[in-house]
């Protein structure tokens, strides 16, 4: 197996006169939705599909409700989610209030075995 990739151009947005250059841009074929793991899991184990479902949904529950809390949840050997934020820059730490933060996001950190999978990769380019 190997992961797919095509050429895209882009300009530079700081330089929209300079040459535009060429890149590799991963391509994704289709989906997997709860709904497919949960049947890949129930396959690969005496759990049923629906019990496979109920875990899935349950876990993204809780791992909302563990960052609601301020929490690093880390799921073993899968890797951590964490909130980030961006803010603006403020003259004095008074002036810092959540009406300062511009941008939230979902911070994951990959465990082990997906880290390594990105270390050796194949890949593929399309035509």
């Amino acid at each position: 197996m190997s992961v797919k990739f095509k050429v895209v151009s882009k300009k530079n947005p700081q330089d929209l006169l300079a040459p535009a250059k060429f890149y590799a841009n991963a391509v994704g074929y289709g989906k997997t939705d709860l709904n497919k793991l949960a049947k890949i899991i129930s396959i690969q184990c005496t759990v049923t599909e629906a019990d496979c479902y109920a875990v899935l949904v349950s876990l993204e529950l809780n791992i909302i409700s563990e960052l609601e809390e301020g929490r690093i949840v880390k799921l073993g050997r899968l890797g951590s989610f964490q909130v980030g934020l961006s803010s603006e820059g403020m003259a004095t730490e008074e002036e810092v209030t959540s009406q300062a933060i511009i941008n939230n996001r979902i911070n994951f950190r990959p465990g082990e075995r997906l880290r390594d999978f990105l270390q050796t990769a194949k890949y593929e380019k399309l035509p």
